[in-house]
């Protein structure tokens, strides 16, 4: 990526800018206004238009409920656009704002409604609710027998009569004193007997609506009001719609071209300028600069200069530049030269900024970064962006979690049914949604269903059923056995509690050695590498080493040795030999001979480099070990995703112990051998008849909808747990983020994938 440098006049200015615009290569850096002589450029004339119309054309868009999708194709604008617009602007307005003003009375008609309803209930007509000089009258809800007894222990109420119709309640009492004649009988908030006597109920109170008819009547008025209003917001949608069929291709147009427009009118907001000159830089990638000053030149002549400040490359700690990098060329200079004449001060002044502390670089900015990754795993860019986008001079971690995260998912789940319907989701979620983000999402879900897929395989299961793997792999079953769900099995989970911590050793090994290979080559230099990550280097694997060692093998626990050595793998695998070095003596160790081994020798070197390259870090001495046990989270997904399903087929299927001690489940396409015991029937051989029938039946719906929970919570465990191990234990290690996209000037940033 090269910082690259325009200065030229301000006639030349608009050429430049659209040139600039048209080729869509360069980053524009923003000025700051910190040099002498130079402000910030002001919008090209007609800026201010362009945007007004820019925002009502997507005011109306958003009225319409348009997209980027429905654009049908680019045309040319016809000339009395302008005219078009206003008059599309002024049908659309007027029809927004009629359907705002009947949604408002619709809304109001409802509340009427609502309020009317509890006295329609009743049955009783409003005028016999009100006007009253020597009762009180109250309509409200709440419950009956609460009310009866407040009014019974009132003391102001000589005598009252209820009227309910579910739990609306009309009271009318007559109180031991007189009325108050200023309050109305109808309103809620009078002072009356009623009111006191409810105090300390849950008691809603309604206000008698303010008209002549019967409750029945009034709300049949109100219905009849509220379809016409439905009614009309319809015709209104229905006409909205025809708009957007005839005019919103011209809108989704009008609006690409307006901001084309308002981009290349607003651009001199991020030039240096002065009263005659100007000073543009931005980045563009290395192997473009030539076709980008070649279109200049072509553009403008020979009254520009463009210069290659700066050209970064692939630096952890800070850009390198390379040597060759020039202050312009000798054609520049002859530009210069030639133009010296119609303005020398300005020069004068860009020479000052631009030699500033006798560096080129003039406006401080980070180069853009460009995420450039096989096509396979571009979705998994959006799982790095969600962390934080890698700086330019960073590495980009996005094919090591392409590799990664889709073998710790399918590990996790290893079923073949649900790796299907993980694939076929994100196919969907793949092809038929518009947004990146969805897109991209669908990307990392076809890939995780895959490695789903190739894991159940090798365990032989289909939605927690294992007749899969005798049917590919014959008698012996699937290679990779059981998962360990039963106590005759239980072996298994050592095994893969064993499998978990080496991928988490791989892991981290993978992490540290990035951090090692950057620390050599951009930065801290062979000997800070070495002490910065090779320390955790030598401790990580030192530690893990000598776990699957004799040494203090009493305090360890004896799957390490025996699962892969013939329960429930015979791989011959029982551990590293002792690996030692030499004996300290029992007088010196006080403690007895304790033999010093190799892997105790790397945790030794590892803490010494630690400790000279960052003493600080000594604190986390303890982190490779905790980090890799942090991976064992992955079996106890296995595990739980695995019972799950197991619960789900035995409560429909059932299952029956054979008489050579295995346990099946009873499935419909199994036959069961005589002689075998049932365990437990299973909904779909429960009961006789009627019973028969309704079991097997509601056995389906638990089959189903057992499955979808352990397919989403799979998403919600597997996924999760996934993600956290590479965000926390591998990114942690050697990722920072916090770079900038690459959007070059010419880019619809509107559209971006942010």
């Amino acid at each position: 990526m090269s910082k690259i440098s325009v200065t030229g006049s301000k006639g030349v200015m608009p050429t430049v800018i659209e040139t600039i615009h048209e080729l869509n290569l360069v980053h524009l850096s923003d000025y700051d206004g910190s040099w002498e002589g130079f402000d910030n450029g002001n919008p090209i004339e007609g800026a201010d238009d362009a945007s007004e119309k820019l925002v009502t054309v997507r005011a109306l868009e958003s009225t319409l409920g348009l997209s980027e999708a429905e654009a049908s194709g680019q045309g040319t604008l016809e000339e009395n656009w302008e005219q078009r617009l206003e008059e599309v602007r002024t049908r659309i307005n007027e029809l927004d704002d009629q359907r705002t003003e009947v949604r408002e009375e619709l809304r109001q008609v409802d509340e009427r409604i609502d309020r009317v309803a509890p006295f329609a209930e009743l049955g009783i007509d409003l005028d016999l609710l009100s006007g009253y000089d020597t009762v009180d009258v109250l309509v409200g809800e709440g419950s009956e027998a609460e009310v009866h007894a407040a009014l019974e222990a009132a003391e102001d109420v000589r005598a009252y009569e209820t009227f309910t119709s579910g739990d609306v309640v009309a009271i009318v009492a007559a109180p031991t004193g007189e009325i108050d004649p200023v309050a109305d009988a109808g309103d809620t908030d009078a002072d009356n007997v009623i009111d006191d006597a409810l105090v300390g109920i849950e008691f809603t109170r309604y206000g008698v609506p303010d008209t002549e008819q019967s409750p029945s009547a009034y709300v049949s008025e109100l219905e009849d009001r509220k379809y016409e209003l439905e009614s009309r917001i319809d015709e209104i949608d229905d006409e909205l719609e025809r708009i957007e069929r005839e005019e919103g291709s011209f809108l989704l147009q009008l609006e690409a071209e307006l901001t084309i427009e308002v981009q290349r009118a607003e651009a001199p907001l991020q030039f240096a300028t002065s009263d005659r000159a100007f000073i543009a830089e931005g980045w563009v990638p290395s192997d473009e600069l030539e076709r980008l000053k070649t279109a200049l030149r072509n553009a403008v002549g020979d009254s520009l200069e463009i210069e290659e400040l700066e050209r970064a490359s692939y630096d952890r700690h800070g850009r390198t530049h390379t040597d060759d990098i020039h202050q312009g060329t000798q054609d520049a200079k002859e530009d210069d030269e030639a133009s010296a004449d119609a303005n020398e001060d300005d020069n004068q002044q860009q020479q000052k900024a631009v030699t500033d502390g006798g560096s080129a670089v003039t406006m401080g900015d980070e180069p853009p970064t460009i995420q450039d990754n096989p096509s396979a795993a571009k979705p998994f860019e959006m799982l790095v962006q969600a962390v934080n986008r890698p700086k330019y001079n960073e590495l980009d971690p996005t094919i090591f979690l392409f590799l990664t995260f889709p073998l710790f998912f399918g590990f996790m789940i290893s079923d073949v049914g649900y790796g299907l319907l993980y694939v076929l989701i994100g196919f969907y979620m793949y092809k038929g949604f518009d947004s990146p983000g969805i897109s991209s999402l669908g990307g990392v879900a076809i890939w995780a269903g895959a490695f789903t897929i190739l894991f159940g395989i090798l365990f032989g299961e289909f939605f927690g059923l294992h007749e899969l793997g005798y049917m590919i792999f014959g008698e012996g079953g699937a290679p990779m056995g059981d998962k360990g769900l039963s106590p005759a099995t239980a072996d298994f989970v050592y095994a893969w509690l064993i499998v978990a911590v080496a991928l988490g050793v791989m892991h981290l090994n993978i992490a540290w050695i990035l951090d090692f290979i950057e620390n050599i080559q951009h930065g801290h230099g062979l000997w800070g590498a070495i002490t910065h990550s090779g320390s955790w280097l030598l401790m990580l694997n030192g530690i893990w080493i000598w776990v699957f060692t004799p040494q203090a093998a009493g305090v360890k626990p004896d799957f390490i040795f025996t699962a892969f050595d013939g329960q429930p793998f015979d791989f011959g695998f029982s551990g590293f030999g002792l690996m030692d070095v030499f004996t300290v003596p029992a007088d010196i160790a006080y403690l007895g001979g304790f033999e010093v081994t190799i892997p105790f020798l790397m945790v030794i070197a590892g803490l010494a480099l630690l400790a000279i390259g960052d003493p600080v870090e000594l604190a986390e001495f303890a982190m490779p070990f905790a980090h890799v046990v942090s991976y064992a989270r992955m079996t106890a997904v296995l595990l739980a995703k695995g019972g799950m399903a197991f619960v789900v087929n035995l409560l429909t299927f059932g299952a029956y112990e054979t008489t050579e001690g295995g346990r099946p489940f009873a499935a419909p396409w199994n036959e069961i051998p005589e002689g075998s015991v049932e365990m437990f029937p299973g909904l779909f051989h429960m009961g006789d008849g009627a019973v028969a029938i309704a079991a097997f039946a509601f056995g389906v719906v638990v089959l189903i909808l057992g499955h979808i929970l352990v397919l989403l919570l799979g998403i919600t465990s597997a996924g999760l747990q996934g993600i956290r191990l590479e965000y926390v234990e591998f990114f942690g290690k050697f990722y920072e983020g916090g770079g900038k996209n690459y959007e070059p000037f010419g880019h619809d940033r509107t559209r971006s994938e942010d």
